[in-house]
């Protein structure tokens, strides 16, 4: 399918931030792009805005001067619908609100020509429901683009149960040809970015709500062991905590109260409280003037042990730890009959340090004490590490697991016995709700990889990840995480399991 030629017009209805930027990027694109409002003036407004953009990039470097001036040209404010009657593609990027979304397809239905392609940039609507008056619902596709939306490369194109293959065929053309990286997908609650991404910060959320760390020490250890751009509580005060609170809300309701999509009553405290993030000055954190910067927990110096046993192999990717404990000039010393099928790293005291496996370290206290420590992007690279020690765990083991890491050249971030700790189960939630969204076709798993990436900045996909880490262990995370917090939330799905069973038969 090739896309909507440069030549043809696009019209975008609805001009605030996101309106403007995808206004912009039809125009930038060779488009002669038409912009309406139904405020009056509004479109007139928009158009300036735009130039001054156009603008400060040619004073950047980023555009032409001619450039700007040929596209400037090109945009032109409508005062009615009836305007955009020659328009080959209209997006609408007005409120949230499914009836005047509604009424407004009505309205530029009886406006344009047959062969027009409508689009929606809802990010919470049925794409389905939005098309469900319509006279040729199958014109009708999701065009879902990420703010602001000139920067990010990310578009979720959206087909709705009525939308004909040649519109999202054509869609996805379309904005390939702009520039953007599309993706493709069900019409489901979320799409693929807002509904895979919940755990994210809900994960964070539960850490929190059960005191094992604060907001500032989940945040550093997500990003700088995790390798995450940016830790979710810091994210949500950008997003807006009620933007973000009211995405997880819902998510949660369209998916019949499913408890993996369960809200944070701490969030929502937050929000009635009127802490909004940035935008008020205070969110989890301050943001006036005079605020200090959040500051994580980081354990001082501790002395390295000398020796450590090495027990069985680690699960997922931190066999390179050992390789790392040798060339830190630390003994490593191979036990030849492990007492355990998983793998472990003993300290002189007997504790043993293992990589979380979802459970917590104190329930497993019958094996001897225990220390976990959490996963990582990658071990080498990573700056900072979380250790959970079981209650048993004598202090001089503390120290030593401490030092240890840190003669790794690791931060190290003493938290509380958390089951799965937080990269851990933070990855293993976001895989099985990938493979579920993959095993139930909301879009195919090179797309939903895709996906994370671009529109949310994710170092790995999910499910690339999760391939990285081993399903085995993803499995098992997940299933001792059940075990932990009964109810469903943690509970594998059947894909996740599959994969897991395929992957050990492979052994």
């Amino acid at each position: 399918m090739t896309a909507i030629d440069p030549g043809r017009t696009v019209s975008v209805v609805g001009t605030g931030t996101m309106g403007q930027g995808i206004a912009q990027v039809a125009l930038v694109a060779g488009h002669l792009v038409r912009l309406y409002d139904a405020a009056p003036g509004r479109a007139d407004e928009a158009v300036r805005s735009i130039a001054a953009r156009l603008g400060r990039l040619v004073e950047k470097g980023r555009l032409d001067a001619a450039a700007r001036d040929a596209a400037l040209a090109r945009l032109c404010p409508a005062a009615q619908l009836t305007e955009l009657a020659d328009s080959a593609l209209v997006i609408e990027a007005i409120l949230e609100q499914l009836p005047v979304k509604q009424k407004l397809f009505a309205e530029l239905e009886s406006a344009v020509s047959d062969d027009c392609l409508l689009a929606t940039n809802t990010s919470s609507l049925s794409v389905t429901a939005v098309a469900g008056g319509l006279r040729v619902p199958g014109r009708l596709v999701g065009l879902h683009f990420f703010n602001p939306a000139p920067v990010l490369p990310l578009v979720e194109v959206v087909r709705g149960h009525a939308t004909a293959p040649a519109s999202a065929e054509l869609a996805r053309a379309t904005v390939a040809a702009w520039g953007k990286t599309p993706v493709t997908c069900a019409d489901t609650p979320g799409f693929i970015v807002n509904r895979i991404a919940r755990p994210f910060y809900a994960e964070a959320l539960r850490v929190y709500e059960e005191h094992a760390a604060d907001p500032a020490t989940v945040d550093a250890v997500l990003r700088e062991s995790g390798g995450f751009a940016m830790g979710p509580f810091e994210l949500t005060d950008l997003i807006g905590q009620d933007v973000n609170e009211a995405v997880t809300r819902s998510v949660y309701e369209a998916f019949f109260h499913d408890p993996k999509f369960t809200p944070s009553l701490a969030q929502r405290r937050l929000v009635e409280a009127g802490l909004l993030g940035r935008k008020t000055g205070r969110g989890w954190f301050g943001h006036g003037t005079d605020a200090a910067g959040p500051e994580p927990h980081t354990a001082g110096p501790c002395r390295a042990p000398g020796r450590v046993g090495w027990h069985a192999r680690l699960p997922a990717n931190a066999s390179v730890l050992r390789e790392m404990i040798e060339e830190a000039g630390i003994e490593v010393v191979r036990d030849r009959e492990p007492a355990r099928s998983d793998g472990f790293i003993s300290l002189p005291g007997g504790t043993q340090l293992a990589l979380t496996d979802g459970s917590g370290a104190t329930n497993t206290a019958y094996l001897g004490p225990r220390i976990s420590f959490d996963l990582a992007l990658d071990y080498r690279t990573c700056t900072r590490i979380a250790l959970a020690p079981g209650e048993t765990v004598p202090e001089e083991d503390l120290q030593a697991a401490i030092g240890l890491f840190q003669a790794l050249g690791k931060k190290v971030s003493v938290i509380g016995d958390v089951p799965g700790m937080i990269v851990a189960r933070t990855v293993a939630m976001l895989a099985d709700l990938a493979e579920d969204a993959a095993g139930r076709g909301v879009a195919s798993r090179e797309d939903i990889d895709t996906a994370m990436r671009l529109g949310v900045n994710y170092p790995e996909g999910p499910l690339q990840w999760a391939a990285a880490v081993s399903y085995d262990w993803v499995r098992l995370v997940l299933q001792n995480l059940d075990h932990e917090y009964p109810g469903g939330r943690y509970g594998a799905c059947q894909p996740l399991r599959r994969r897991a069973a395929v992957e050990e038969s492979l052994l």
